[in-house]
């Protein structure tokens, strides 16, 4: 793989041209017309609704760059056999006494909250190529948090 080359899901690109065809179709020529707007109300020095715009201008020509760069270094990957952890798989885990389903994906599309983890990240890390039944031990802020594999697919 190259160095540049970023691995991601389908689902993870998908969502990622979405929101760079949204951004360049929509979201910029409407805050380029209110730019214009703001730029004929005179002085620019105090025109606050000018200078927001601007750096907002500034802030999303900068995020369609990043999305431009991803999805050009993009490698999607498909996963291989569901007997062992890999990039893309839904793994089922216990903690304690309760399960808890993770999908691993690439860094640009990790969203814990939504229970898709990082296959750099210390979990994911943990996870790749292990098998059900499998028990894997992972640092974190509160201490070592034991899981046990329970399913992939």
């Amino acid at each position: 793989m190259q160095s540049n080359q970023v691995l991601i899901t389908q689902a993870g690109l998908d969502h990622l041209k979405a929101e760079l065809t949204d951004l360049q179709n929509v979201k910029r020529p409407l805050l380029v017309e209110r730019l214009s707007v703001a730029r004929s109300m005179g002085d620019l020095a105090e025109n606050s609704d000018y200078q927001s715009a601007k750096e907002e201008l500034a802030f999303m020509d900068s995020r369609i760059d990043e999305l431009d760069e991803l999805i050009k270094n993009a490698k999607v990957a498909i996963p291989t056999s569901s007997t062992s952890v890999n990039f893309g798989h839904t793994v089922t885990v216990k903690v304690n006494s309760s399960q808890t389903a993770f999908q691993i994906v690439g860094e640009p599309e990790a969203d814990p909250s939504k229970r898709k983890i990082s296959h750099s990240s210390p979990l994911g890390l943990a996870l790749m190529g292990k098998k059900v039944g499998d028990q894997i031990e992972v640092d974190a802020p509160v201490g070592k948090i034991s899981y046990t594999i329970i399913s992939i697919s």
